[in-house]
């Protein structure tokens, strides 16, 4: 299957803030792929404190990165913007002590532009 250029450059943007949220925030991550004839769906789940208010984690800016991952250059709060800006579709399932499921889904047929 061929992928565009363009809709890989923004899986990849998607997946790489995603680990960094797993890694930054939830100790225990796994990243899922699922390729379909017309949808790519990617999954990255974490066991770390979850996602108080999701609305605001939202919101480009907003972090609660802790000043060891923000002295590494982490935590400027665009991880989860940038997810929502770079797929097609997005949906996270989070609360306070259960961890977090980001589910992003981009469309083999279309090209998206990033945000």
């Amino acid at each position: 299957m061929h992928l565009e250029p363009a809709l890989v450059r923004r899986i990849a943007i998607c997946c790489y803030e995603g680990e960094m949220n797993a890694v930054i925030h939830g100790g225990n991550g796994q990243i899922h792929l699922d390729i379909a004839a017309d949808q790519l769906t990617l999954e990255i789940n974490d066991d770390g404190p979850g996602i108080e208010d999701i609305e605001r984690a939202m919101q480009p800016g907003y972090s609660t990165a802790s000043e060891e991952a923000r002295e590494m250059g982490f935590g400027a709060g665009m991880g989860l913007s940038n997810m929502k800006n770079n797929s097609d579709e997005i949906h996270i399932d989070s609360a306070p002590g259960q961890g977090t499921r980001v589910r992003m889904c981009f469309s083999i047929e279309g090209n998206k532009e990033a945000a």
